[in-house]
């Protein structure tokens, strides 16, 4: 079952990276459990016109759960700087230099760099890149990021529906014992009422019409085969769906519900201690089934 199961977790890392015209495109995606697809993306500064399109991405391969999503650019330093030049910084500091020099009958002369380190002459700035034409190995990287992404949600969902067909087979084995003494339960009670109507009565003959009627009475009160049937009903649906090519997790979550509230039927109605026991483990592996359906996609 688990490595044919279609089922995903929730609980996923992926990482994708781009290198093109000395840029590097970086793309990490977390996701947790969440009731709906909710995808928060941290771009950087002027970058949020590209927003939408990569929701887009990550909406094509992800059905559920909270998705941040992490991008960050790494650039070659001497690719992207651009050296400007204040003209009219330059010469002013030019102009003054000889009006000193001549003022003052000074020798020498102003060079290329005596200029440059001339505060506000030269300034050195990012060349700012442009998001429309980043765009296509920007996307390539959050397609990279999120196929990691789901392909651990796979390998996690693999480990989950493992572990609850485990679980159901358990839940399948108490449901066949508690059927299988069901009928002797209204036996029982039988006996121990004749018994006891015999020890207040000391000895007298019994109606056993009213014994019967009392037996039936307790029989229908305590009959527990319809709810046995829709829990063995539920059961196959649970396996199918754990072989679903779709996204489960809310059905199944429903289905466990109803099957806590068969079973606690059950065990309010059968008034059988061994019964009991066997629907405290019924419950104990519903319980730990619907912890787990909290992180199926």
């Amino acid at each position: 079952m688990g490595q044919n199961s279609k089922i995903r977790s929730m609980t996923g890392y992926g990482r994708g990276y781009r290198l093109e015209d000395g840029i590097g495109y970086e793309v990490e995606m977390r996701s947790v459990n969440n009731r709906f697809l909710d995808i928060t993306v941290r771009l950087p500064a002027g970058w949020v016109s590209l927003e939408e399109r990569i929701k887009r991405v990550i909406q094509s391969m992800v059905r559920r759960g909270r998705v941040d999503v992490f991008v960050q650019l790494r650039t070659e330093q001497s690719s992207r700087r651009k050296v400007t030049v204040d003209w009219s910084v330059a010469e002013s500091v030019v102009r003054a230099a000889r009006e000193m020099k001549e003022h003052f009958a000074l020798d020498g002369s102003l060079s290329v760099s005596d200029l440059f380190h001339v505060p506000e002459v030269i300034s050195i700035e990012e060349a700012p890149l442009d998001p429309e034409s980043c765009s296509a190995p920007l996307l390539e990287a959050v397609r990279e990021a999120g196929s990691n992404l789901v392909e651990m949600r796979e390998k996690e969902g693999a480990a989950l529906a493992e572990d609850l067909v485990s679980r159901a087979e358990v839940l399948g084995k108490r449901l066949m014992e508690i059927r299988v003494r069901a009928p002797r339960v209204v036996d029982d009670y039988r006996r121990r009422l004749e018994a006891r109507l015999k020890e207040w009565m000391e000895g007298a003959s019994l109606d056993e019409s009213r014994l019967m009627m009392e037996a039936a009475l307790y029989a229908e009160k305590a009959d527990i085969d319809e709810e046995l049937t829709r829990l063995e009903s539920h059961l196959n649906q649970l396996r199918q769906l754990l072989s679903s090519d779709e996204p489960v997790g809310r059905r199944l979550d429903f289905l466990l519900q109803e099957m806590n509230r068969e079973i606690n039927t059950i065990g309010s109605k059968a008034n059988d201690g061994q019964i009991s026991l066997w629907v405290v483990d019924c419950k104990s592996e519903l319980e730990k089934m619907r912890e787990q359906v909290q992180n199926i996609e």
